[in-house]
């Protein structure tokens, strides 16, 4: 964990209420699939936790999306700027040798999967993708994975282009029957995963304060009663550790 004054060099939208912020960070090439940053913000107090999507040796990729004061704030953020980044955070996604896993992206839950599918991808294993939105004008990142050749299955909710339905609903019509998943997204997509899938990963998001196990501030409770921390135990669990 290291602190790193990032200087932003892009900060563009990509969708509905999404922006994609590309910094130079001098702790970038340590980061791993499904680790987080908790970025400063000028005025705030509290830091905002936003998950990695890809890096390179001097720079990382964040996607978020505005929900509040604080990330409408980050969307006006010119090349430049510095911002202070707390960082990498977190367990994430491990990367085990398997002939083949499913990657299932919800929303801004999406981003972390890019990274995650190049190093399985690196690793020889098959990957298949596919990715939840509520309509089309959220639609996201099929591009970024289409430049690692995958073809990412999309489902929207509305219908209004690809899958209609959620992410299990586009397995299911591309007849994919993998048993082993690596998910990210909201909580009801991940209650739906964990109710149908046994093998695999979960990435979950969640309010944190400090986002290193201090605080206690995203603790919830695992199968058999005792506290986990999202920030520091997780955010990646296996699927079925933690109660949802």
């Amino acid at each position: 964990m290291k602190l790193s004054n990032a200087k932003i060099l892009s900060n563009t939208p990509i969708a509905k209420d999404i922006y994609r912020m590309e910094l130079a960070c001098d702790f970038a090439g340590e980061a791993r699939p499904g680790q987080f940053v908790q970025v400063g913000l000028p005025g705030y107090e509290v830091r905002r936790p936003i998950s990695i999507s890809w890096t390179g040796p001097d720079t990382i990729r964040l996607v978020y999306k505005i929900m509040g004061k604080g990330t409408a704030l980050m969307s006006t953020f010119e090349p430049g700027l510095e911002l202070s980044l707390l960082g990498p955070l977190g367990t994430g996604f491990p990367i085990v040798k398997r002939d083949e896993v499913v990657l299932l992206g919800g929303g801004v839950g999406t981003p972390p999967l890019l990274l995650t599918a190049k190093a399985y991808l690196d690793a020889g294993v098959k990957v298949n993708v596919a990715l939840g939105f509520n309509t089309k004008d959220e639609v996201f990142y099929a591009s970024e994975f289409e430049q690692l050749g995958l073809t990412p299955i999309i489902c929207t909710m509305d219908g209004s282009v690809g899958v209609k339905g959620t992410v299990l609903d586009g397995l299911k019509a591309n007849n994919i029957d993998c048993p082993f998943v690596l998910a990210c997204g909201p909580l009801p997509m991940l209650r739906a995963i964990q109710n149908t899938y046994t093998e695999g990963y979960i990435s979950l998001e969640s309010r944190m304060g400090c986002g290193f196990g201090v605080c206690q501030g995203c603790v919830l409770v695992d199968k058999n009663g005792m506290p986990v921390r999202v920030c520091k135990n997780g955010p990646v669990f296996p699927i079925g550790k933690v109660v949802l």
